[in-house]
């Protein structure tokens, strides 16, 4: 598979403050005209889905859900969660006891990230709606002060949520998997080599993550869509 080739400036009108559905097009061409592996990649699938979250508590909620664990299993959680709440806000959430909480699908540890985040939004001293107006730096820092809130979540909140362009979560095992996939690697590179390969797709990394990802999801689509027929014969 051919490298990137060496990065010059990208024009400032293809990196908004906040990705929209209506950049990602050009966006995506202008990281295919410079890497072959994610040319390739819109070229079989397309162009990915921006995967914007809503903003705000329940959110980060889910995200915790989904640390270590399947998307589907997080989501089954965080469903049941609703379910139980009502109204997802910090108050109902904290009105749930362990008991409660393990029901649902919460870790013991998790209960705690939970009532950590929900105590500190509650009480203001985590503002969420100020994060918009903050820089990606205060961002993290402001995210990651909160027990069970790292560097992954606190990258895919400013990815998801706050749609910045340059976000890229270096930890992440399905942008790695993707990776080696698209470059014929034989193993999925450390996030150390996670983040020096995305050096060449700055500062539209963002981007770059969700064409892996679109890789990812799509060919894992392919391959079950594959079996189906087998199984139902």
């Amino acid at each position: 598979m051919e490298t990137p080739v060496p990065a010059d400036v990208i024009p400032r009108r293809l990196v908004p403050p906040a990705l929209t559905e209506a950049d990602l097009p050009a966006a995506v061409a202008e990281l295919g005209r410079r890497d072959p592996a994610l040319a390739s990649i819109a070229a079989r699938f397309g162009t990915p889905p921006l995967w914007a979250r809503d903003p705000g508590f329940p959110t980060l909620v889910h995200l915790i859900l989904e640390q270590q664990v399947s998307l589907a299993s997080a989501k089954a959680a965080f469903d049941r969660l609703k379910a139980a709440t009502g109204t997802l806000t910090p108050d109902t959430f904290l009105a749930l006891d362990d008991a409660a909480l393990l029901a649902v699908g919460f870790s013991r540890q998790k209960a705690r990230y939970g009532r950590a985040l929900a105590t500190a939004v509650g009480s203001g001293d985590l503002d969420l709606d100020a994060l918009p107006m903050t820089d990606d730096e205060d961002v993290d820092r402001r995210l990651t002060a909160l027990p069970g809130i790292g560097p992954w979540t606190a990258t895919i909140y400013r990815l998801m949520v706050l749609c910045r362009p340059d976000a890229w979560p270096a930890h992440d095992i399905a942008l790695a998997q993707a990776l080696a996939e698209v470059r014929g690697l034989e193993r999925r590179p450390s996030p150390a080599e996670l983040d020096a390969a995305a050096d060449a797709w700055r500062p539209l990394r963002a981007v770059a993550a969700r064409l892996l990802w679109h890789h990812y999801l799509s060919v894992r689509a392919e391959r079950r869509a594959e079996r189906a027929p087998a199984a139902g014969a």
